[in-house]
């Protein structure tokens, strides 16, 4: 496959090409998603040195269990579903919540005190999870027109003219039609936006 092929291809033919020998291709599947991974992951571990790495070790896990990708499916749910599980793991690990330390009182008696961790609050943690997994089933669930303005403007970052540009549309409907798709997925997560 040419570079120009390559540049074009979708990604489920990007691996079936890798699959059939042009490994070499696997480098444009993650300049695809480098950035947007390393933002998703952040978002877990709110710290992008350890995305930046943990992106890396996505990826090689990716690379080595793609013959097991299903290309029924998208290989980006794929990839950011192995980069959940990965963060999650992560998080695991890292799990240790307060740190107990003796002190001695003023009657002499010597007393345990629990100072709590500077780390994040399992129930913020999993509220942003679940978040996360509500906001992502509500772009899927979006008509594919609404879906794509969506993930262009906010996960691959593109300017409204850059969409514009990139569709072939005039750049009011495509302020229009992303105005529509934020409104909807409002609406789908209602219950989410209160508190």
């Amino acid at each position: 496959m040419k570079a120009v092929e390559a540049t074009r291809a979708t990604d489920e033919e990007l691996v079936a090409a890798i699959l059939d020998g042009e490994t070499a291709l696997y480098t444009d599947l993650v300049q695809r998603y480098q950035g947007r991974l390393v933002n998703y992951l952040n978002r877990f571990l709110g710290n992008v040195d350890e995305s930046q790495e943990l992106s890396q070790e996505v990826f090689l896990k990716v690379y080595r269990a793609l013959d097991r990708y299903n290309p029924t499916y998208r290989f980006s749910t794929w990839l950011f579903r192995v980069a959940k599980n990965a963060a999650i793991d992560l998080l695991r690990k890292r799990r240790l919540k307060l740190v107990p330390m003796q002190r001695v009182g003023f009657d002499g008696e010597t007393r345990e005190r629990e100072f709590p961790s500077e780390e994040r609050d399992p129930y913020r943690v999993l509220r942003n999870l679940e978040r996360r997994d509500a906001i992502g089933a509500a772009i899927d669930g979006l008509k594919d027109e609404y879906r794509e303005l969506i993930q262009l403007r906010h996960f691959a970052e593109m300017t409204y003219e850059e969409i514009a540009e990139f569709k072939g549309m005039p750049l009011g409907t495509v302020k229009n039609k992303l105005f529509r798709g934020r409104r909807m997925l409002k609406a789908r997560l209602a219950e989410y936006l209160t508190d």
